[in-house]
């Protein structure tokens, strides 16, 4: 990790007035990451290898008392912004944020099965099947807090969740809110637990082909014990109109740490679309990682069926990447 020192950050309030610079310090990070990846017989892969950098910039200090704290990630591109974050932690009352993409409240916990490497619906056609967040990451007001042990995760969205620089977001789309609520366990003498549990609402438009809005839940628990963890998590999600489908999906995971080194994992899910007549989604994937000092081996192997809730609709994904942190 390299540190900038004293690099000045201003602060805009406004369109026209601006804060005084204030002496603080950027630390800048990032990783390259080399990609073979390979699809399904019906898909066309044409080059499998890529590469990409990922540069992530931090600072920190205090004004006016409290810590202000700013992060942002650039991925393929360094000119362009693939998520930010503003926070300020306000001490025992809590931290507040602006998030354009680095993720907040539900979505935090979508999926918290343990995996080696990537999750078992990466690179698959359907990969938002079962999964929750209906505030989303993108131009939300987010609120962290913890209380006994227990940590305190909520997001708000006022209308659409496409991010947006300086002004309105001309996108359509409604308010939305959710929440999670996690702990390890430890305050309740559950050791090697963790778990969590998460609401979000999406408000709808009254029309006659809906009858309420969105609904977005979970609940989720892992256990460690010594090099294994395993996993298993529900989520449901509600739509608000007649005839659409409802998503109901039950997952697990299982990941083993053969040594300080290298891990393996397998796991499941299933998603049930029942908008009338039920149709199952089940995809599984193999992980392993190899880890050598900043160096790290990962591969991945997922496949599944009636992808997005389409009968006989299949799709799998090999992935083997190779990444060098600086």
């Amino acid at each position: 990790m390299n540190n900038l020192k004293k690099v000045g950050l201003t602060a805009l309030a406004g369109s026209l007035a601006a804060i005084s610079a204030q002496a603080t310090e950027m630390a800048v990070s990032g990783a390259s990451v080399l990609t073979y990846t390979s699809g399904d017989g019906s898909e066309s892969t044409g080059n499998p290898y890529g590469m990409k950098t990922n540069l992530s910039f931090t600072a920190s200090g205090e004004v006016n008392g409290y810590n202000v704290s700013y992060m942002q990630t650039s991925a393929d591109q360094f000119a362009g912004m693939s998520s930010a974050r503003l926070s300020v932690d306000m001490g025992d009352i809590g931290t507040l944020a602006f998030d354009q993409g680095s993720g907040s409240g539900l979505a935090t916990i979508d999926d918290k099965t343990p995996t080696a490497a990537e999750e078992i619906w990466d690179g698959l056609d359907s990969s938002k099947s079962g999964r929750v967040g209906a505030a989303g990451s993108s131009g939300v007001i987010n609120y962290i807090k913890t209380i006994e042990g227990v940590k305190i995760n909520a997001a708000f969205r006022k209308g659409s969740g496409t991010s947006n620089s300086d002004g309105a977001s001309s996108a359509s789309g409604q308010g939305a809110f959710d929440f999670a609520l996690t702990t390890d366990g430890s305050s309740m003498g559950l050791d090697g637990v963790a778990m969590g549990v998460g609401y979000g609402e999406i408000a709808q438009e009254s029309t006659t082909t809906q009858y309420g809005d969105v609904e977005h839940m979970t609940v989720f628990a892992n256990y460690s014990v010594g090099p294994v963890t395993a996993g298993a998590q529900i989520s449901h999600i509600g739509s608000a109109k007649h005839g659409t489908d409802d998503q109901d999906a039950t997952r697990w995971g299982l990941a083993f740490n053969v040594n300080e080194n290298l891990s393996v994992s397998y796991g499941q899910a299933t998603t049930t679309f029942n908008g009338g007549t039920d149709v199952d989604e089940e995809i599984e994937g193999i992980a392993v990682a190899y880890t050598m000092g900043s160096m790290k081996i990962a591969g991945n192997m997922n496949e599944g069926t009636n992808m997005g809730g389409v009968t006989s609709a299949e799709d799998s994904m090999t992935e083997i990447a190779v990444s060098f942190a600086f």
